[in-house]
């Protein structure tokens, strides 16, 4: 019974192979471009992460004021606060902005920074293992993505079929009873 628009029989109609035809184009379609999306996306975001280890440096820079009386970090597990930092690039230029350190920091006191290429501050790039488990999720939600859009196009490409079947079964209906004087309402 499951393939029998496949099959020759004196009821299937055309658009009943059309159907047929559509569906199999649409798994395909769903399967392949699901993959496609996958891998692309992990490739993406792989060669990013790769990009920002070699791009990102850490830097040493000095708390230019206390941190004790400053703003908690909106996170309610990062007991850290927020306070104004100053280092110097390789370039030779200085930089300044706010970054979090420990609550009772006293100003003069050594901090981390990670900065991107062009001086601004940046998280910490992620590891092999992050980046390995990044591109892994994101290809899949990708694949997931590319191959439910098919297979939602498909289904309301079929519901028009459908439709379209059942106005010609009606018209057929009303052509027959017409015919003969019987009314089915």
């Amino acid at each position: 019974m499951r393939l029998w628009r496949w099959r020759r029989n004196p009821l299937r109609r055309r658009s009943d192979l059309v159907e047929a035809w559509i569906v199999l184009a649409a798994w395909v379609c769903a399967l392949l471009g699901g993959l496609v999306a996958g891998f692309a996306t992990a490739d993406a975001v792989e060669a990013e992460a790769a990009r920002q280890r070699v791009q990102n440096r850490q830097v040493s820079a000095v708390l230019v004021e206390d941190a004790k009386d400053r703003v908690a970090a909106r996170a309610t597990t990062d007991h850290r606060v927020w306070a104004t930092v100053r280092w110097t690039a390789p370039d030779g230029r200085t930089y300044t902005d706010e970054v979090r350190v420990a609550p009772k920091a006293p100003s003069g006191s050594t901090v981390p920074v990670w900065t991107d290429g062009k001086g601004r501050v940046t998280a910490e790039p992620l590891t092999e293992v992050e980046s390995r488990l990044h591109a892994v999720s994101g290809g899949v939600l990708a694949a997931a993505a590319a191959g439910g859009t098919v297979l939602g196009l498909v289904w309301v490409v079929r519901l028009g079929l459908e439709r379209r079947r059942l106005a010609q079964w009606a018209a057929e209906w009303e052509r027959i009873d017409s015919r003969r004087g019987w009314q089915t309402n």
